[in-house]
């Protein structure tokens, strides 16, 4: 029997629904075990409200980044900058990118470059580029919760 693979999930919560998590951990359980669960975000914005209960549910811990400026990607940065930390490290075999942001193009060819297995979980608005740098890519567009943790 194979040893399943030590993911880490780097979740863009500013670019990703809290309704279906749920079910998106699941999907991810298929490719392995999440050791590392990490959502980036400005935590104090009425945006990412639905995501708190979701956070404590699932055991995710909430990474706070201030928007220091409108229209800036500092949580995107923090969470580019906490994965090749976590690749670096050794801890894991493989990333979960859950986002449709084209800026993440990099973060999983350069992933692939070192031998990490990378999945992208987006929705349809994710580019193509982002789609391809990725080993497999799941649409998470028409995820609900049908969870008996009630979130």
């Amino acid at each position: 029997m194979q040893t399943p693979k030590r993911l880490a999930v780097l979740i863009d919560a500013e670019n990703a629904n809290a309704a279906g998590v749920a079910e998106l951990m699941a999907a991810i359980e298929k490719f392995g075990v999440p050791i590392i669960k990490r959502a980036y975000g400005d935590w104090t914005t009425p945006q990412l409200t639905p995501w708190k209960k979701v956070l404590l549910a699932l055991a995710i811990k909430p990474c706070q980044q201030f928007r220091y400026s409108k229209g800036k990607n500092s949580s995107d940065c923090a969470l580019i900058v906490d994965a090749m930390d976590i690749i670096h490290a050794g801890s894991v075999d493989g990333l979960c990118i859950v986002s449709s942001d084209s800026d993440y193009t990099g973060l999983a060819a350069r992933a692939k470059e070192g031998g990490f297995a990378v999945y992208g979980f987006g929705t349809s608005f994710a580019t193509q580029a982002f789609r391809s740098a990725c080993d497999e890519f799941v649409l998470t567009d028409g995820l609900k919760v049908e969870s008996e943790i009630g979130i």
